[in-house]
């Protein structure tokens, strides 16, 4: 017996969202697309608020998502907020990005399992998430500071390689290790070692 099942596509819709980090809040608005437009609207609903109408500086920490990329996002963010200072994120570390972390927090908590009659429901799921996040959320404490990333890798050269026994990679293998390479700083790979079954 053959079962087919019917998906009806109901649209979609882009949510922005800026996450301001000293008060853990969020600024968040549904479009229908994504783009330099909506973009831009995100970033009058933020900027013609407070704290930021009247801040001295507003750093605007971006991805390099085609609507914030390049000198031009960078010229027509000042020219219109000249308060504002746009900072992208390095390529492939959005998880420096504390909104990529909110987002992934939506993901997880909001728009999982993907089971909406329509936009109007998704719309409203998200708004209230928002408004709840907003209300309950503390900013996030910064603990681990440049010194702490210092005395650590100084901690790891002080340890690098002389801990490992000589091993093949055959005996890696039977031994039930994995083995990554991850560069520090110093440009010397070092081996990372964790039981196969982890990721």
């Amino acid at each position: 017996m053959r079962v087919n099942h019917t998906y009806g596509r109901g649209g979609a819709l882009a949510y922005l969202a800026a996450y301001g980090i000293h008060r853990a809040e969020v600024f968040g608005r549904c479009e229908q697309t994504t783009g330099t437009v909506p973009f831009m609207k995100l970033v009058e609903q933020v900027m013609t608020g407070e704290p930021c109408a009247s801040a001295k500086r507003v750093s605007w920490f971006v991805d390099n998502g085609s609507s914030r990329r390049g000198q031009s996002a960078i010229d027509r963010l000042a020219n219109r907020f000249p308060n504002a200072v746009m900072v992208h994120t390095p390529v492939h570390a959005s998880w420096l990005n504390q909104t990529e972390i909110f987002f992934s927090i939506v993901q997880r908590k909001v728009v999982s399992p993907n089971d909406f009659t329509d936009l109007n429901q998704v719309r409203d799921r998200l708004r209230r998430f928002e408004d709840r996040y907003n209300a309950t959320a503390q900013p996030f404490q910064w603990k681990f500071a440049t010194s702490d990333l210092d005395d650590l890798l100084a901690r790891l050269d002080r340890h690098a390689f002389t801990d490992l026994p000589e091993e093949s990679s055959t005996a890696l293998a039977v031994s039930g290790r994995t083995e990554d390479f991850s560069s520090r700083r110093s440009g010397r790979a070092r081996p990372n070692l964790r039981p196969a079954d982890q990721p």
